[in-house]
C-alpha cells in the first residue's frame, strides 16, 4: 500500500523519497554482473560494448582486453556512458524499461598497485577461477570507472537526474514520481 505523500518542500518527504528511490535503485543496480558501455574513437564515433564489473567504494571496474575496442577508446579518451536496463521479458512495457544511464571519467589502474589487486580479488571472487587466468595475461587492463551524472527511468514520466549515485544530489525530471515505485 503507498503511504500519504508528504507535502512538498517537505526536508522529511524529500528524506523519505530519497531513501525509496535509492533503495530502489541499488537493488536494481546490483542485481547486474555485467554492464553495457558506450564509448567513442579518436574520430569521436560512438562504439558500443559490454563488460562484466565489479563495484568498489561507488566506482565501477572493468578488466578488459586491448583486442576489444573499448579498451583503446577508453585509454584514448578517459569517457564511458555505461548502462544497466531491465531485460525486455521482465519489462511491463519495452518502451518504458527501467534504467540507469551513467557518465563516468575512466583511468587505467596499475599493475602492481593496491587498489589493481583489490580489483582483481573482487574479480575472482565474483567471476571465478577464470581471472587468475586472465589475470596473467598482458593485453588485459584494469579501469576505474568513476560515476558523474546519471539519469535513473523507473517508467512512463519517472526519470530521475542525478548528480551521485548516493542519491544526494537526485531531482524528479517534470512529471516525475520521486518515489520510483512502478
Amino acid at each position: 500500500m503507498r503511504s500519504e505523500p508528504t507535502a512538498p518542500g517537505s526536508d522529511d518527504a524529500d528524506a523519505n523519497d530519497r531513501d525509496r528511490l535509492r533503495e530502489k535503485l541499488l537493488e536494481f543496480r546490483s542485481s547486474f554482473a555485467s554492464l553495457l558501455m558506450a564509448t567513442v574513437n579518436r574520430d569521436g564515433s560512438p562504439e558500443a560494448s559490454y563488460a562484466p564489473f565489479v563495484e568498489e567504494g561507488g566506482d565501477f571496474y572493468i578488466y578488459v582486453s586491448e583486442l576489444s575496442i573499448h579498451t583503446r577508446n577508453l585509454m584514448d579518451t578517459g569517457r564511458a556512458s555505461v548502462l544497466f536496463i531491465e531485460e525486455e521479458t521482465a519489462s511491463r512495457n519495452t518502451f518504458a524499461r527501467r534504467r540507469l544511464t551513467v557518465q563516468c571519467v575512466a583511468r587505467e589502474v596499475a599493475r602492481g598497485t593496491p587498489g589493481f589487486d583489490t580489483a582483481l580479488s573482487r574479480f575472482e571472487s565474483r567471476f571465478g577461477a577464470l581471472i587468475k587466468t586472465l589475470r596473467g595475461l598482458p593485453d588485459f587492463h584494469l579501469f576505474q570507472l568513476r560515476p558523474g551524472g546519471a539519469r535513473y527511468v523507473t517508467g512512463f514520466g519517472k526519470a530521475f537526474e542525478i548528480d551521485r549515485l548516493d542519491l544526494a544530489g537526485a531531482r524528479h525530471l517534470k512529471g516525475a514520481d520521486l518515489s520510483g515505485e512502478r
